[in-house]
């Protein structure tokens, strides 16, 4: 492949003087966990605003809000949670940790996201719970999946890990009726390095959840009355503090990347062998995560190869997920009565998508249209070199 220049790409976490003064809010107010400071309870009310819930529950990561979220729709042991098997572990590891069995299903080729009639094949009796997961940022079908909830009786849980500011026919997260679950880890797209939010539909939900996630314990407790069984969730106030100000900038950098992604994802479609992450006109904002592609046909060690030399090219480029039940962690602890090879003829497009994928960080979206054409011929040079 011919040397090209390194295309400039923003840095990432971003920060200003927001941050920094929300900081110092935080350690000036002299309480520095949320039962006695104010900047949790103040970013816990903008993030639910913002997507258009009446509820949300600041927390210690994303692996956590799942988890948690499962807690309080009851999963535990001898229930099934139906999760696409095309994700980040954490999706089926929140509800094996509880001892509930997590069922793969295939995904959809084109979007990423979980294929609706697969799940509705998986349903049984012990289904106890649904997780979509809002791949890249872009919703999975929630009309259908809605439909399938409400035939069934099973609740959804969103894992909007991804998806913070997306929206579905104009409804944001909160306003679509179910639990929905996000993640503050440092690639996402707001972040304080770790931390986690649930979204509650209904105050009894939400008030479990609290105490949950706080051992147990009423926020006004003084005498260590342990209403549940939980664990310590809660989230710092310097974590909520850099939150307010990384909450306060993603419309914007979402306006952006929107923007962008239009550009990329035409350019990338033009590339010989080269299809971009497809997308659903239902869902009019995509908060775009990842930027994601596939190479149809490549082996998954040479596409490894590739992602290689990219990144020695400049490119923040990654493997895409391993399909969950192609990892050790899967089998360890309230796995399916099955095997790996059963799974992967029920599933080819995870298979797919697991060997053939590649994506940017989301920060490449944030860069100049000159950026985004030199990425462009950068991965042409290195698809075609292969």
């Amino acid at each position: 492949m011919n040397a090209r220049p390194a295309p400039e790409f923003p840095s990432w976490p971003q920060f200003d003087d927001s941050e920094r003064a929300g900081l110092i809010r935080a350690l000036e107010q002299g309480q520095w966990w949320r039962m006695g400071g104010s900047e949790v309870n103040s970013f816990e009310r903008e993030f639910a605003d913002f997507h258009g819930s009446p509820h949300a529950l600041a927390v210690t990561n994303g692996t956590h809000a799942l988890e948690l979220a499962l807690q309080v729709m009851g999963v535990g042991p001898g229930h099934e949670v139906i999760v696409p098997a095309f994700t980040f572990i954490s999706s089926s590891q929140a509800a094996q940790r509880l001892g509930a069995v997590a069922v793969p299903v295939d995904v959809d080729l084109d979007t990423y996201n979980i294929d609706v009639a697969a799940a509705a094949a998986a349903v049984t009796p012990r289904t106890k719970a649904i997780m979509p997961v809002h791949m890249a940022g872009l919703f999975a079908d929630m009309d259908a999946l809605g439909k399938l909830s409400a035939d069934t009786g099973v609740p959804l849980l969103q894992d909007a890990a991804h998806a913070q500011g997306a929206r579905w026919q104009g409804k944001r997260v909160g306003e679509l009726g179910s639990i929905a679950a996000f993640s503050f880890q440092n690639g996402k797209l707001m972040t304080a390095g770790e931390g986690g939010a649930v979204l509650f539909p209904d105050e009894e939900s939400y008030e479990l959840g609290f105490l949950r996630h706080s051992c147990g314990r009423a926020r006004t407790d003084r005498h260590y009355i342990h209403q549940t069984s939980g664990s310590n969730m809660r989230m710092s106030e310097f974590s909520a503090a850099v939150l307010r100000a990384q909450l306060a900038r993603i419309d914007d950098h979402t306006a952006i990347r929107d923007q962008r992604w239009e550009l990329l994802s035409r350019l990338l479609g033009e590339i010989d062998g080269v299809v971009p992450q497809g997308t659903d006109p239902r869902a009019d904002r995509n908060s775009h995560y990842m930027a994601m592609f596939r190479v149809p046909g490549i082996t998954e060690e040479a596409r490894n190869e590739l992602v290689d030399t990219l990144v020695e090219a400049g490119l923040p480029a990654f493997s895409a997920f391993r399909a969950i039940y192609r990892t050790p962690a899967f089998w360890e602890m309230a796995a399916p009565d099955t095997t790996v090879e059963r799974l992967a003829e029920l599933c080819p497009n995870t298979e797919a998508i697991s060997a053939e994928g590649i994506w940017l960080h989301h920060r490449v979206l944030l860069a100049s249209e000159e950026a985004l054409h030199a990425a462009a011929e950068i991965i042409t040079d290195a698809v075609a070199a292969r």
